[in-house]
């Protein structure tokens, strides 16, 4: 880590303002270089962005972070310093400015279209900053017109002069974190002033841009057609069957004048593999994205999609294989193209994108390895998930089992064919401008010769784990820079066939009754938590449409270690209480507000369509018609709340949850390892009894890799 601290400038006149916009082009153009060096061969680090933050009033610090592999550090700071210098030597191209001032531009024209659908808190934190540091609150239209304005004349020459306040003369602090001291500070200093002498030599050379292409699809597909189209009136929405096979489903919607959301989803995942080949097919997309899933390396593509604002993501789970995209309805085209572009890409593993993607994995491995909270979670769900592949954590040793032609072969086959298929399209969109778009790009995938992973939902195979059937209770010690314990506290869950829609929703008011009721004694009654959080897990069984549903329902809060097992004992009998008298009148119509509320909230919002319309696809009492599917599940919620009463609410604690709660469970708690006066006196003992010598290695600091791409400024951070 490296910092410059410096006084913090007024936010006054329109000049204060082009100042702040020409120092935010800045450290975007910086973070720009710094993801494409990490993504070169043998790159110096896996990760590395620059901000700029306010630390206190008066002071402002522009810091650098970067995670590098281990005994790596004194690469990544010559690095990271040989930059810098290299840009106050050289400066940025105008076409780096010219991209960052399209991100720009593309952000500021975003919020300026949805300035009529902003959420109260982002109002609300503009005053703020007005309150404590004086900042002008002028409106979204205001400022839109001033970036518009302004960012066309500031120039790549005025952007470069911010380096020269990146200068290790300028109240520079350089920090390293490791888990073996390796580097010394006479090494830093080695450092510095090596990279001091280059630039005052003038021995740094340029920057080497390289070519982007203009198109992401060169040549446009041949458009599908649509073989079948379904009016699902009671949801506004419209399904089409195209030619390929591939099944869209679309919502039109003015929530957000500025947002699309679209998924899509096919039946068939890493349950599928046997055990002998997990670890490969597990690394798939981690691998595959690397290299490009898109047809582009990534440094490549994020050139390319510059000033557009579009994403799209992937996922291979255990029993589906998603995509998921987020993008602007002037861009849809653009996300489109990169829906395409995954299926009709061949990702091809070669040897050095590889071999920087396996480095960064065993980092990453080794960090999670020395994390107390990875080592819990993962304690975690080997005791719930009877240690199962699945659930295992990932070790070095399976790192070295991994093959990436394997890997890259199985992501392929994930994303090949379109027949297998269900998208979801959600947001802001014209079917007259979208629907040419859909049947080009999605209805012009090409369908293979042959099915490919074309499974049915009631045929896949399960995922090996069983609960455990009695009590346990343990405890996870780990090495702790400052001592802190958390608990969870686990339950299995079981949800019959019969009555499975009505029973997922008890589920949701259960967890929310039980989350409730555990603040009440735990943090308003004893005082002894801050907070505490209910999850559910229902994953545990293959999405067929027959058979029961198993998983589980974990309760986690922190506190002082010692007490961690009386407030287990506490959150128990309090269940247990709940379970034999039932919930108060009370507690019933807090929940069921707790739950209109967010209902209502949801009925206004694109995602929370998008994962309704999703899960009525997804329910087991699909058929074909996703209105139906989706009014049986609402009839569901409706008929749920209509029926909730502390009698059966009671009655479903009982039926969810084991009864009497206390016969069987699981309960994980992360303890601080013994201290280290605590380890000398007892050698201290032993030395004085046995005559022996001790000698103890303590104080291992933990280094966290950082999971970081381009650092983005969103409008709030330029304002900070």
């Amino acid at each position: 880590m490296i910092s410059y601290k410096m006084p913090v400038g007024e936010l006054k006149t329109v000049k204060d303002y082009r100042d702040l916009l020409t120092e935010s082009m800045f450290l975007y153009a910086l973070n720009q270089r710094f993801f494409k060096i990490s993504r070169r061969k043998d790159p110096p680090y896996f990760s590395c962005s620059a901000a700029a933050d306010v630390l206190v009033r008066p002071i402002k610090a522009y810091i650098m972070t970067s995670s590098c592999k281990e005994k790596g550090t004194i690469e990544a700071l010559k690095s990271m310093l040989i930059e810098v210098a290299r840009i106050r030597q050289h400066g940025f191209s105008e076409r780096e400015i010219s991209i960052v001032r399209a991100l720009l531009m593309s952000e500021v024209e975003s919020a300026y279209l949805e300035r009529d659908q902003v959420q109260s808190t982002s109002l609300r934190d503009e005053y703020l900053q007005h309150f404590l540091r004086n900042e002008p609150v002028v409106g979204i239209e205001y400022e839109a017109q001033l970036q518009k304005t302004l960012l066309p004349y500031i120039t790549a020459s005025e952007v470069s002069k911010y380096s020269e306040k990146l200068k290790t003369s300028c109240s520079c602090v350089i920090k390293t974190v490791e888990p073996r001291a390796t580097a010394t500070v006479d090494d830093l200093k080695d450092v510095v002033e090596k990279i001091n002498s280059l630039e005052e030599e003038r021995r740094i050379s340029p920057w080497d841009d390289e070519h982007i292409p203009e198109e992401i699809v060169s040549t446009k597909p041949n458009a599908g057609f649509i073989v079948q189209q379904i009016e699902s009136s009671n949801i506004g929405a419209t399904e089409l069957i195209l030619s390929n096979g591939m099944r869209v489903c679309y919502k039109c919607t003015d929530f957000l004048d500025d947002q699309v959301l679209f998924t899509g989803f096919s039946y068939g995942g890493l349950s599928e593999i046997p055990e002998n080949e997990y670890f490969s097919c597990s690394m798939s997309s981690t691998i595959s994205g690397e290299i490009g899933v898109f047809g582009y390396r990534p440094s490549m593509l994020m050139d390319m999609l510059a000033g557009k604002r579009a994403e799209v993501g992937f996922k291979i789970g255990a029993y589906m294989r998603t995509f998921s995209g987020d993008c602007s309805p002037s861009d849809l085209e653009i996300a489109l193209q990169l829906v395409y572009q995954l299926f009709t890409t061949n990702v091809t593993p070669g040897e050095e994108e590889v071999k920087i993607v396996m480095q960064m994995a065993e980092e990453a491995v080794r960090a999670q390895e020395r994390d107390p909270l990875t080592a819990f979670a993962n304690r975690v769900r080997e005791i719930n998930y009877g240690n199962s592949y699945f659930f295992r954590p990932i070790r070095i040793s399976d790192l070295q089992k991994v093959d990436p032609l394997k890997a890259c072969e199985y992501f392929n086959n994930c994303f090949k064919d379109p027949s297998t298929f269900t998208v979801v399209i959600v947001g802001n969109i014209d079917p007259a401008t979208a629907c040419p778009l859909i049947l080009q790009y999605l209805g012009g995938i090409p369908k293979p010769p042959e099915p490919i992973l074309h499974l049915n939902r009631d045929d896949l195979k399960g995922l090996p784990f069983t609960f455990p059937a009695t009590i346990i209770r343990e405890v996870v010690y780990s090495p702790m820079v400052e001592a802190q314990c958390s608990v969870q506290l686990c339950f299995p869950v079981e949800l019959k066939n019969g009555s499975m829609i009505e029973e997922i929703h008890f589920v949701g008011f259960v967890s929310k009754l039980l989350e409730t009721r555990i603040l009440q004694v735990l943090r308003f009654k004893h005082g002894q938590i801050y907070s505490a959080g209910v999850s559910v897990f229902l994953g545990g069984n293959k999405p067929s449409r027959t058979g029961d549903v198993r998983g589980d329902i974990s309760i986690n809060f922190s506190c002082d270690p010692d007490i961690s097992s009386t407030l287990v004992d506490l959150a128990l009998n309090e269940i247990l209480l709940l379970q034999e008298e039932g919930p108060s009148d009370q507690d019933v119509s807090a929940i069921l507000e707790i739950e209109q509320r967010a209902h209502e909230n949801g009925l206004q919002e694109n995602y929370y369509w998008l994962d309704r319309i999703l899960r009525s696809y997804q329910s087991r009492i699909y058929s074909g018609d996703v209105g139906s599917s989706f009014e049986i599940q609402d009839e569901g919620r409706s008929k749920v709340r209509n029926a909730l009463t502390p009698v059966t609410a009671q009655s479903a604690l009982q039926r969810i949850l084991p009864f009497p709660c206390k016969k069987q469970y699981t309960v994980v708690i992360l303890m601080p390892q013994i201290r280290f006066k605590l380890l000398k006196s007892f050698f201290q003992y032993m030395q004085n009894s046995y005559g022996r010598d001790a000698k103890i290695l303590a104080g291992i600091a933990g280094l966290t890799v950082l999971a970081l791409s381009l650092w983005r400024y969103s409008r709030r951070t330029l304002k900070s």
